[in-house]
C-alpha cells in the first residue's frame, strides 16, 4: 500500500517517538513535536504509539490512497475534507483507493499528525524514522509527487473512535523546574513572573519567547560557558535575555546557561503554540 503525497504546505515531515540513546554519537532524538497527539493518532488506529506517521506544519498536505486505507487526525485542529467532504478531528477516517484526504489551516496550534494504520514504513536511520530538521537526519521532508509504503496492519484493532480536543487557554500556563545555572542570574525567578510570547522565529529545535510583561531576565555571571549537555525542555537565555525552550530537534549541547527546565508533560503544549501566543511559567514545587 502507497500514500501519495500531491501537496504540501510549510512543512510536513515523518516523525515516530524519535532516536533516544545516541546523544555520546553527538545525535539527538527528534521525534514528534507533539508526542502526546502523535501517540493519540496512532491508538485511534490501532497502532503501536512509537509507529511513524506525518507532522504537518500549519496544514495544507493534500494525499492520495492506492488501496483502503484508516487514518485519524490529531494534534493542532486542521479542517480536513475527503473527497470535499468534511470529516472529524481526532476521530477514525476510512478512506478507499483513490480518495484524497486534504488538510486545511487549524484554527488554533501549530501541528497537526497524521497516523496510518500500518505506520509510515520508510527506512529506519539510526533506530527511527524521525527526520530532524536541525542535523538533516532521517526521511527528506515531504514534496509533491513522493510515494510513502504504508507497513502490515496490526492484528489489534481500534479501541478509541473520537477523542475530544480541548479548547487552548489564552495564556498557557507551563510549569518548570531549576536549571543547572539559574544562580548565573541577578533574579532567576523573573521567569516566572508576567507572561512571554511566542516569537516569529519558532521552530522544531525551539520555540523562542520575547517579553511581553514582567522583569527582564538579567545574567549575574557575564563569561563565557563551556559547552555542556542540555535536555529536553531546557530553558537556555542567550544574551539578549530572550529564553529559548528546546523542543524535539534540539542541540545535545549549548554554550549559554539554561535558567530553567520545563516538565516533560508540558514540553507537547509549548510545542503548539503559534507565534503571538502567550505563555506563562509556573515553579513545580
Amino acid at each position: 500500500m502507497v500514500i501519495f503525497i500531491e501537496r504540501v504546505g510549510p512543512l510536513a515531515t515523518i516523525q515516530d517517538l524519535g532516536r533516544p540513546g545516541w546523544f555520546d554519537s553527538g545525535v539527538g532524538p527528534a521525534g514528534a513535536a507533539d508526542r502526546a497527539s502523535l501517540r493519540l493518532a496512532n491508538r485511534l488506529v490501532g497502532n503501536p504509539e512509537d509507529h511513524a506517521g506525518i507532522e504537518v506544519l500549519l496544514g495544507g498536505l493534500v494525499l492520495r490512497t492506492d488501496a483502503h486505507v484508516t487514518v485519524a487526525v490529531t494534534g493542532a485542529p486542521a479542517t480536513a475534507t475527503v473527497d470535499s467532504t468534511p470529516v472529524g478531528h481526532a476521530s477514525v477516517l476510512e478512506l478507499e483507493a483513490g480518495q484524497t484526504l486534504r488538510l486545511g489551516m487549524a484554527g488554533t496550534g501549530l501541528r497537526t499528525y497524521i497516523g496510518v494504520r500500518g505506520g509510515i514504513d520508510v527506512p529506519k536511520v539510526l533506530g527511527s524514522r524521525s527526520r530532524d530538521t536541525l542535523s538533516g537526519i532521517g526521511p527528506d521532508p515531504l514534496r509533491p509527487g513522493m510515494q510513502l509504503p504504508v507497513g502490515p496492519p496490526p492484528r489489534t484493532f481500534p479501541t478509541v473512535e473520537f477523542a475530544p480536543v480541548p479548547v487552548p487557554p489564552e495564556v498557557l500556563v507551563v510549569r518548570a523546574r531549576p536549571g543547572p545555572r539559574e544562580d548565573w542570574f541577578t533574579d532567576p525567578t523573573a521567569l516566572f513572573r508576567g507572561s512571554w510570547q511566542v516569537s516569529s522565529e519558532t521552530d522544531r529545535v525551539g520555540a523562542r519567547l520575547d517579553r511581553v510583561a514582567g522583569p527582564p531576565l538579567t545574567r549575574s555571571i557575564t563569561r563565557e560557558l563551556p559547552a555542556e549537555g542540555v535536555a529536553l525542555g531546557s530553558v537556555q537565555v542567550p544574551p539578549s535575555g530572550q529564553p529559548v525552550v528546546f523542543l524535539a530537534d534540539h542541540p545535545i549541547t549549548g554554550g549559554y546557561p539554561v535558567v530553567a527546565v520545563v516538565l516533560d508533560a508540558d514540553v507537547d503544549r509549548v510545542a503548539q503554540l503559534r507565534p503571538g501566543e502567550r505563555l506563562r511559567f509556573e515553579p513545580d514545587d
